[in-house]
């Protein structure tokens, strides 16, 4: 059996390697072709070239890029085309892996899989009827997703989270967190997540820092963590330097320390994205809040069709998370949310619950599931043919 998989980001490097090896397990003969990360790599694909071309995020990087990714993007179709595999398998990255699927379905009849369902059911809803006319099959990360992609006209798999398989931090690795950094035992402990991009951290961090003063009122001997990126971390310091309360800064590159620093917060308050599912996973209770910039907020609110964006929310079927987006994304209504949540930290405890286990919790491994649905998918498109 032949694989052309194609991811261009860390995230989807991480799903398309468990991918591979449960690939591997099921089918000893499989090889594999495309492009991947360091993860796909030891997983056993040659690259075709480095997967950081094609990862670039933001309209302004894909325009003054285009040209090149165009290149990319043709000659990555024709080595699907002319290696005929069994199935092209393209995850997550749309700006680049829909337009390979559609030139290689415009030359071929290559089955193609497409890994992350496009969030049709927030916002944009035509792309899955777009999407449809050259995916056969979408493995989708959330229980909610299949119907909307099936309404569209493809096969719909769901897969699992793979936040279920992440290692999590002991309460012994957070006691010790707490003893390293001289925080006491009992002292209230925010996790502070203002986001990972530059225009991000620029927007939240004033906000957020205003929203702990009402709570260092309430608790004085507050302690604040905040997990920085590399890329950002300057900025983060910048940004902070004139908070009411000095936060200790990490790098969240050093992942045990920002693992031990999640089980040992009482609260978190974080920007929107799949941190939540991370916080979940831990079960530190968060007030999620967003803005983006006015034009933006305009767009996509008048495009949005779910009262939460918070996927805690939208996976377990509550609205357990407090959140504060666009024009509620204010100082001193975060600082409630937060206050509330330090009031009563069990009220979110059965949602997160519920949460991790509609993702997958304990049953079978996200990769090996991904795995059989592409095979299934295979042997039902053989058995029409």
């Amino acid at each position: 059996m032949r694989v052309f998989i194609i991811a261009g980001e860390p995230s989807g490097d991480k799903l398309g390697a468990a991918l591979m090896e449960g690939l591997q397990a099921l089918v000893p003969e499989v090889e594999f072709d495309g492009i991947g990360g360091a993860r796909m790599s030891e997983a056993g694909l040659k690259s075709r070239f480095p997967m950081e071309e094609i990862s670039i995020m933001g309209i302004s990087e894909i325009l003054s890029q285009y040209r090149h990714l165009k290149t990319r993007i043709a000659q990555t179709a024709d080595q699907v085309v002319q290696t005929q595999p069994d199935v092209l398998i393209t995850i997550d990255l749309p700006e680049f892996s829909l337009r390979v699927a559609k030139l290689v379905k415009a030359k071929s009849q290559v089955r193609c899989v497409h890994y992350v369902a496009p969030t049709v059911w927030a916002w944009r809803a035509g792309r899955a009827a777009k999407m449809a006319r050259h995916i056969d099959q979408v493995l989708a990360l959330f229980p909610f997703e299949p119907p909307y992609m099936e309404a569209a006209g493809m096969r719909c798999d769901f897969v699992g989270h793979p936040v279920v398989m992440d290692p999590q931090a002991t309460q012994d690795q957070a006691n010790a967190f707490r003893e390293a950094h001289r925080i006491e035992p009992l002292a209230p402990l925010a996790l502070v997540l203002p986001g990972s991009r530059r225009g991000e951290v620029s927007r939240l961090a004033p906000i957020f820092g205003k929203a702990l003063e009402p709570v260092l009122e309430a608790h004085p001997n507050l302690k604040v963590v905040i997990p920085a990126a590399a890329p950002v971390e300057e900025l983060v310091r910048n940004s902070v330097a004139d908070w009411s309360v000095a936060p200790l800064i990490i790098r969240s590159e050093d992942k045990a320390l920002k693992r031990a620093a999640f089980k040992a917060a009482n609260v978190a308050l974080a920007a929107s994205g799949t941190v939540s599912l991370e916080l979940a996973a831990v079960g530190t209770p968060m007030v999620i809040a967003y803005d983006m910039n006015w034009l933006s907020r305009q767009v996509i609110g008048r495009m949005l069709k779910v009262d939460t964006v918070t996927l805690v929310n939208l996976v377990s079927d509550t609205r357990a998370v407090p959140e504060f987006i666009g024009a509620d994304c204010v100082p001193e209504r975060i600082a409630t949310g937060l206050l509330d949540v330090f009031d009563d930290p069990s009220r979110q405890a059965a949602a997160m619950q519920m949460t991790m286990q509609r993702l997958g919790q304990d049953g079978e491994a996200p990769g090996v599931r991904a795995a059989k649905a592409v095979l299934s998918g295979l042997s039902q498109n053989a058995s029409h043919h």
